[in-house]
């Protein structure tokens, strides 16, 4: 058995990576709304913070009734409860990653969870 996965997906519509790389920790979509588009749902997580990373394109993100512009390279980060839903502009559709963990479970990171050989 190998210590690693590896999987190529294509960017379009939404693609999650929990069953394609065999994820314990992490859930992990490429996701892409076509202009005047958005989600179809208001969300929420029972456990879930959210990490929101936009790769291409503009839209805006409603968190609890407050719009969030959106834009290339802003980085947002939503807690489990907040209730969510995105939109791409009008103009421009958007193109983004999505990170889900469990709340609060970083106990160490880079170099503090690092084994250096």
């Amino acid at each position: 058995m190998t210590n690693f996965s590896k999987c190529n997906v294509s960017f379009e519509g939404r693609v999650e990576l929990h069953e394609k790389l065999s994820l314990t920790g992490a859930e992990v979509s490429f996701n892409q709304l076509p202009a005047g588009t958005g989600v179809p749902f208001v969300h929420a997580h029972k456990q879930n913070e959210e990490i929101y990373i936009i790769l291409e394109g503009d839209g805006k993100a409603v968190i609890d009734n407050q719009t969030v512009t959106l834009a290339k390279g802003d980085c947002l980060r939503i807690s489990p409860n907040a209730k969510r839903q995105f939109f791409a502009g009008k103009e421009n559709s958007i193109s983004y990653i999505c990170i889900q963990v469990k709340e609060n479970s970083l106990t160490e990171f880079t170099m503090t969870d690092a084994v250096v050989e």
